[in-house]
C-alpha cells in the first residue's frame, strides 16, 4: 500500500523536524536513489515515501542525516555528532502491506522497528 516513516527525539521530548531522508532500493548489489524528502514539525513526512503503485518486493535502505539537526538542538553544539548519519536498511515482502518505519533518535543512539 504505502511506505511512510516519522522520527521522535526522546532526548529533547520532540518529533525530529527538519530531518533529510534518502531512500534508496537495492538492485542486486547496487543502491538505486529513489527520493529526498524532510520531516516536517511534527517529525513525519509530508507524504507516503512510496504509494501503492511504486512499490515492490525489495531490499530498501533509509539514510537519516541526523547531524544537523543534532547540531541545531544540542546545548554544547558539538561540531561532529555521534551519529551523524542512520542507515537503516529493511525489506519489504508484499507490495499490498503498508510498511511504516520510525526512527526513536537521542545524541547517542537509535532505535528503529516496523510499526503501524
Amino acid at each position: 500500500m504505502v511506505l511512510t516513516t516519522h522520527i521522535l527525539d526522546v532526548a529533547n521530548g520532540k518529533p525530529g523536524n527538519g530531518i533529510e531522508i534518502d531512500l534508496f532500493i537495492w538492485k542486486g548489489e547496487q543502491r538505486v536513489f529513489l527520493k529526498s524528502v524532510v520531516t516536517n514539525q511534527d517529525g513525519r513526512v509530508d507524504q507516503p515515501l512510496l504509494m501503492t503503485e511504486e512499490l515492490e518486493a525489495g531490499q530498501y535502505e533509509f539514510c537519516f542525516y541526523t547531524g544537523a539537526y543534532f547540531r541545531q538542538t544540542q546545548s554544547d553544539q558539538q561540531a561532529s555528532p555521534f551519529l551523524e548519519t542512520i542507515p537503516v536498511r529493511f525489506y519489504i515482502h508484499n507490495a499490498n502491506e503498508h510498511y511504516h518505519i520510525p526512527l526513536i533518535i537521542s545524541p547517542w543512539s537509535y532505535q528503529v522497528y516496523r510499526g503501524s
